[in-house]
């Protein structure tokens, strides 16, 4: 990588990361394209050669955070390891994830940024779902295998994580309610495990 290459994107990390900070403490409506290229230290015009406008810019963060959670905690299905095992390990992290501080920050915000406008929450999920969720990927690799029922890989994923989601995120987003400590981390996925597994092992 050439000098001026490794510059532009220690630049366009320094406006991600203004980006995050401004967000996290002034919400989406409040924070401007000036307060971030101040943050960064870097000139407005930069931030929209990196950035074409603040949408772009926030559904780039959650990209990233999401890319970055969904890599740490992705795993390969193994056809000779016990399905139980395998999805108790991908659940627990999805419960890790949204005990981060980071990621539920944002997420309120980009709850708030959203709720007023459908157009804008539908292309910020539509940014976050141009790569297939992990749990998604495993359930289709689980059902060739011949180990779960043939439902929508997709829809299957949704209702699973959704389990988590009613006792790990929404809660906590919504209540001001403390993330869940270890052993109740345990508890909610065994019971979704139990559900899940019911439903749809073969």
């Amino acid at each position: 990588m050439t000098a001026p290459q490794r510059l532009t994107d220690r630049k366009r990390e320094a406006i991600i990361q203004a980006a995050i900070s401004e967000f996290r403490s002034n919400g989406f409506e409040i924070t401007s394209m000036d307060r971030i290229a101040a943050t960064a230290g870097v000139s407005k015009r930069t931030v929209y050669n990196h950035f074409p406008s603040k949408e772009e810019l926030f559904a780039e963060i959650l990209n990233q955070l999401w890319t970055r959670i969904s890599t740490e905690q992705a795993s390969a299905y193994q056809p000779d390891q016990p399905l139980r095992e395998q999805l108790r390990h991908m659940l627990l992290g999805k419960l890790q994830m949204m005990a981060d501080d980071n990621f539920l920050d944002l997420a309120r915000v980009a709850i708030a940024a959203t709720i007023h406008s459908p157009e804008r929450a539908q292309n910020m999920v539509a940014r976050m779902s141009e790569r297939e969720e992990s749990v998604t990927v495993w359930i289709r690799a689980a059902q060739a295998d011949g180990r779960l029922k043939p439902v929508d890989p997709e829809f299957a994923a949704h209702q699973l994580q959704g389990l988590l989601k009613s006792f790990a995120f929404w809660p906590q987003i919504s209540l001001g309610q403390p993330t869940l400590d270890n052993a109740t981390q345990n508890t909610v996925v065994d019971a979704a495990l139990d559900m899940f597994l019911a439903c749809y092992q073969l």
